[in-house]
């Protein structure tokens, strides 16, 4: 066992002083150690000087390439697809409650007036953020012209972060495969579309939809399972009530 010793301390017997003398050569060994791995850096670091410097240099002009990048190109292009699709947006809005529907949404696709549309924006400035929000309205209009495999090909291009048109286009896309009579892909996009995100809007509308399309696919214990979620997480929606109607249609199916 290791003991303190303080500076200046005479070695008492023979034993001490031998320990003494071992203690000072590890000790120096130690340091010696160093000074030779020191000097193997250092002598490293001389010898790839050139290609350090060379990568650290590399480094640097990425960095700065993608700032110059950022600033004076894709920002200004945002700006500009932004501006660009306004007109787009416009038509959009005006065909959910105008009366001659479908020509307006052709208009938000092709553009009208001689600005773009939809599809221009993605053409033109499909890595923007608006050519991915120009992929999400794409997809919707061509779901409301009975397009359905146009939709899904928008719909499914389109990330979406946010809490609403993530689910709203997964559960679009679920539509969309039930028109083309194809439910168990439906339901697959309406379970996601349902867990995507956790809210009173966007999960009990998908999770109705999911135990609907479940029950018509036969899954009696997969739909009681999308209807009981609905009665137990979001009891004030207005999905409830219809859900407790199924849940009694899905028990007799078992």
């Amino acid at each position: 066992m290791a003991t303190y010793k303080k500076r200046g301390y005479k070695p008492k017997n023979k034993a001490e002083k031998q320990a003494q003398l071992e203690d000072g050569s590890t000790t120096a060994e130690v340091f010696k150690s160093l000074d030779e791995g020191a000097s193997k850096t250092e002598a490293w670091v001389e010898k790839n000087q050139k290609y350090i410097l060379g990568v650290v240099g590399a480094i640097a002009i990425a960095v700065l390439g993608y700032i110059a990048y950022q600033q004076f190109i894709q920002e200004p292009k945002e700006i500009e697809a932004t501006n660009e699709m306004f007109k787009a947006q416009e038509y959009y809005e005006l065909a959910q409650s105008a009366p001659a529907r479908d020509s307006l949404y052709n208009l938000s696709l092709n553009g009208g007036e001689g600005k773009y549309g939809f599809l221009d924006i993605i053409d033109n400035y499909g890595g923007t953020s608006a050519g991915n929000r120009a992929r999400y309205y794409a997809g919707m209009a061509y779901l409301n012209l009975k397009d359905y495999q146009q939709a899904i090909n928008f719909l499914d291009d389109y990330k979406g972060s946010d809490e609403m048109t993530g689910p709203l286009a997964k559960g679009a896309i679920g539509d969309a495969f039930v028109q083309l009579g194809q439910n168990d892909e439906a339901l697959k996009y309406y379970e996601e579309a349902a867990n995507m995100r956790e809210n009173s809007v966007t999960s009990p509308r998908f999770l109705l939809k999911a135990g609907i399309t479940a029950l018509n696919l036969g899954q009696a214990d997969v739909a009681l399972a999308h209807f009981k979620a609905i009665e137990e997480n979001y009891p004030e929606a207005p999905e409830a009530a219809k859900a407790i109607i199924y849940v009694g249609k899905a028990e007799a199916m078992q």
